[in-house]
């Protein structure tokens, strides 16, 4: 089974590099992995690619040693364990919102002794049954990590409780949704949103998890002193819509130049 970068990593004490993926086409996610990003995150919450297409993105990034974190939908185990068995080396729950959920988690996607994950072993996660089977399920405990999503205001009770759970591997804080559930959308700097990212974060480190969470280059730094070392840094849409923007405002920047010379032209014809 080939080992997980992010883990790698993190293990390691270091920060790992994200970046999200919307665009269905695997050459997206072969080009983020080209780029040298630790981590492609992909969506089946918010996106709802076909199976085929998530296959193929974790094939491009895989053959350039990048992994890949599926979130995934909320629903059946299957949905849970499906993008595993595809190899990808990590997968994100949403809305995490109490402990008995996190439990449950834990339970549907890790093998004995720590869960009762579902054994199949035939896909690529298993190498298609070319792996021994106990070495199967304790290289998949190992080597692939699973991410619990912190992004409503009703965990935040039980969240210690949460963050000293076995059997996960990181705590992600979505900033998005959490300003809804506190009746402040989008206002990034509510005091209960900033008090909410900073426990995150101090919980995970506190219970040996990871902490993870969106931000930027402008405040990689602070993220990184509150304690996060899984920090997503950019997405592909947004990337194309700015690079298309910047042009198109270059494009009619340089257009009415043109224009304004032809008037001045027509005004001082000797000129």
């Amino acid at each position: 089974m080939r080992r997980s970068i992010v883990l790698e990593k993190l293990r390691a004490g270091k920060t790992v590099s994200c970046f999200k993926v919307n665009l269905n086409d695997p050459k997206v996610s072969e080009i983020v992995a080209l780029s040298g990003f630790d981590c492609v995150w992909t969506d089946q919450e918010h996106i709802g690619q076909d199976w085929s297409a998530l296959a193929s993105g974790i094939w491009a990034a895989k053959a350039h040693d990048a992994d890949v974190m599926v979130r995934v939908s909320r629903g059946s185990y299957s949905d849970y364990i499906r993008p595993l068995e595809m190899d990808a080396a990590g997968i994100m729950v949403p809305h995490i919102m109490s402990l008995k959920v996190a439990q449950e988690v834990v339970k549907m996607v890790r093998f004995h002794p720590v869960g009762r994950r579902p054994v199949d072993g035939g896909n690529a996660d298993g190498a298609y049954a070319t792996l021994d089977f106990k070495t199967y399920l304790q290289r998949a405990n190992e080597q692939r990590f699973v991410v619990l999503q912190i992004e409503d205001p009703e965990p935040l009770d039980e969240l210690e409780a949460i963050a000293a759970l076995d059997g996960y591997d990181m705590l992600f804080f979505g900033p998005g949704d959490f300003s809804q559930g506190i009746g402040a959308p989008g206002q990034w700097d509510h005091p209960k949103l900033i008090e909410a990212r900073k426990l995150v974060a101090k919980m995970a480190n506190k219970y040996g998890k990871y902490a993870g969470t969106v931000g930027s280059l402008e405040n990689l730094n602070e993220l990184m002193d509150m304690g996060y070392n899984f920090i997503s840094v950019g997405a592909d849409v947004v990337g194309l819509s700015t690079y298309c923007s910047n042009i198109v405002q270059g494009f009619d920047s340089g257009e009415k130049n043109r224009e304004l010379q032809d008037e001045e032209k027509i005004k001082n014809p000797y000129k």
